[in-house]
């Protein structure tokens, strides 16, 4: 199995996961003298096997993501560079936004708001951040489907 493979099973078991915990929730109480529409301890019984098929999974592409490298990394080094960028480029982002909303005025009497930040550098920042997230998250993408778990 690729790593890839093996996280779009790691999402599939998340969203699976999930449902089961909302048709437990839905099925953990009834009206006296009525049945639940599903049997909570099947449902419980199948959550719990999804759950440890999820861990060993995540242990699997979590060791394996420390064995592989790249261009002189870790594939764990990568993620995390990944979400790094991520990170600062909404924070980029956010500055760029909040410096870029000028209050108008209507009269000369009214407090004129001005940016503390060059918006300039700080588009340039944001563009030089969101092309190296995009080289970063190819080489990962690369690595997943080429990496056996």
């Amino acid at each position: 199995m690729k790593l890839a493979e093996a996280l779009q099973e790691r999402a599939d078991l998340n969203i699976r996961i999930e449902q089961l915990r909302s048709r437990l929730c839905a099925n953990a109480t009834v009206q006296e003298g009525e049945k639940p529409a599903e049997d909570p301890a099947g449902l419980l019984a199948e959550t719990e096997t999804c759950l440890n098929r999820l861990e060993a999974l995540m242990a699997q592409i979590n060791l394996t993501n420390s064995r592989t490298v790249a261009e002189g990394k870790t594939l764990t080094e990568w993620i995390a560079r990944r979400d790094a960028l991520k990170l600062r480029i909404q924070t980029l982002r956010d500055t760029r936004d909040a410096a870029s909303r000028l209050a108008q005025r209507a009269t000369r009497s009214e407090i004129k708001i001005l940016p503390t930040v060059d918006v300039p550098t700080i588009q340039k920042q944001l563009d030089e951040a969101s092309a190296e997230l995009r080289r970063t998250d190819n080489l990962i993408q690369q690595h997943n489907w080429l990496t056996e778990l």
